[in-house]
């Protein structure tokens, strides 16, 4: 009897630390955070103006918009799964994240060298692309593994909440730089480069080199044949694919991209139905920014206690909402306040849930290539949305294409809706 009490009585003081301590999110999430902050203020003070400077300055169509939009956004698909795969081998996430932020900053310095060369602008501007995708998928595996399962949707609202800081402060760093230079761009990007730098060493700092996920954490993947030949390291990739959750969340993954035209649209869209000045373009994605930097915590809990499911499929319906609000009679402040608002929604509640929802599933040796290859399964569907999107405005019109959006994200729902698992841990 007396060991029975006193062992209630330990559990019952052990108890409520255990829970403090899932209440608070891990120092390497918030250093990451930290990283992603700083970096993504540097990179948005050079990408903020890319759609105006496109399609007003150069006068691309719509449908060369388009193409480049989601290029920018598909052309590190591959580079994606590179460096998830290098990262799980041998559990250097810290170090290719680190190789991927390096090489962004080094961009900037590219565009300072370029001097208005239009091959040196694309090198630099690929350069950073090629950096992020490098970085991408070993960050999130290392966020996934600093994380108890039952709070990954936090950790990533966390994450994804500080990053979004950066990217508001972005422009806005650039606007008042312009204004205190008189248009000096130099400026511009030497101040971005200082802040890439900053990022890289707070990652080499505060970021531990491995992470480790807690025992059991993540499904493990199906036996092979006992008849089968044994399969070499770098294939080990496609053997995600043999997981059966997997397969269905990165299907509905690939079928709402299909159908996301990209925000950069979207922007374009406010700004020929409000016609303002072309001056305010670049403000717009702060609007969008600003909702998502406030819901993206709210988000992470939601998804925590009703399952990740839900929100990501309520997202795409407020995408959805964004699509028929543009193709409706609404004008005005009610029009642009509504559009990015149900935006930043789309934004809150899918961009960190996806990989909260994707980490039960996958084993924490392949949680980097399976963030890569969802993320790129992602990437490149929304290639084809960008693609077809402005091929149908070049051709129709912005209301039969956006018509034709709408509904094709309608479909695309239906089927991610059947295809998503109820239950999070089905396997």
């Amino acid at each position: 009897m007396y060991l029975a009490s006193t062992d209630a009585v330990a559990k019952a003081k052990a108890e409520p630390k255990s829970k403090a301590k899932r209440r608070r999110v891990a120092g390497p999430v918030l250093a990451l955070g930290a990283v992603s902050l700083v970096t993504d203020i540097s990179s948005e003070m050079v990408t903020a103006v890319l759609p105006l400077y496109f399609v007003l300055q150069l006068g691309l169509s719509p449908l060369q918009f388009g193409f480049l939009d989601g290029l920018y956004n598909g052309v590190t698909a591959f580079v994606r799964l590179l460096g998830g795969y290098a990262a799980d081998r041998g559990g250097r996430h810290k170090l290719v994240a680190g190789g991927g932020y390096t090489l962004s900053a080094l961009s900037r310095l590219g565009l300072l060298l370029a001097g208005g060369a239009t091959a040196g602008i694309g090198a630099a501007l690929a350069a950073d692309r090629i950096g992020k995708g490098v970085r991408t998928a070993p960050r999130d595996a290392l966020i996934s593994l600093s994380s108890p399962p039952d709070a990954l949707g936090r950790a990533f609202g966390v994450h994804r909440a500080m990053d979004t800081t950066g990217a508001l402060l972005g422009p806005l760093a650039a606007f008042a730089l312009l204004w205190a230079t008189a248009d000096a761009y130099d400026a511009v990007f030497v101040v971005s480069f200082c802040f890439g730098l900053l990022g890289v060493l707070i990652l080499v700092a505060f970021v531990p080199g491995r992470g480790a996920g807690p025992p059991g954490q993540g499904a493990a993947l199906p036996p092979a044949s006992p008849h089968a030949r044994p399969t070499p390291h770098h294939h080990k990739v496609v053997d995600l694919l043999r997981l059966p959750v997997f397969r269905r969340i990165l299907g509905a993954t690939a079928l709402l991209g299909a159908a996301t035209i990209g925000d950069a649209f979207l922007y374009l869209l406010l700004q020929r139905r409000l016609d303002f000045a072309v001056s305010w373009f670049p403000l717009l994605p702060l609007g969008a920014a600003a909702v998502y930097l406030l819901l993206a915590v709210p988000a992470g809990r939601l998804a925590d206690r009703t399952g990740r499911r839900v929100p990501f499929l309520a997202g795409h319906v407020a995408l959805l909402g964004g699509y028929v609000l543009l193709l409706s009679p609404a004008d005005g402040w009610a029009l642009l306040i509504g559009v990015l608002l149900l935006l930043g929604i789309f934004y809150a509640a899918t961009d960190g849930v996806l990989m909260a929802l994707a980490t039960p599933v996958l084993p924490p040796g392949r949680r980097a290539s399976g963030m890569a290859v969802l993320q790129t399964g992602q990437a490149l569907a929304r290639l084809v949305a960008a693609a077809g999107f402005g091929a149908a405005w070049t051709l129709w019109g912005i209301g039969p294409a956006l018509t034709c959006a709408a509904l094709a994200l309608t479909a695309a729902l239906a089927g991610a809706t059947a295809l998503l698992p109820r239950h999070e841990r089905q396997a």
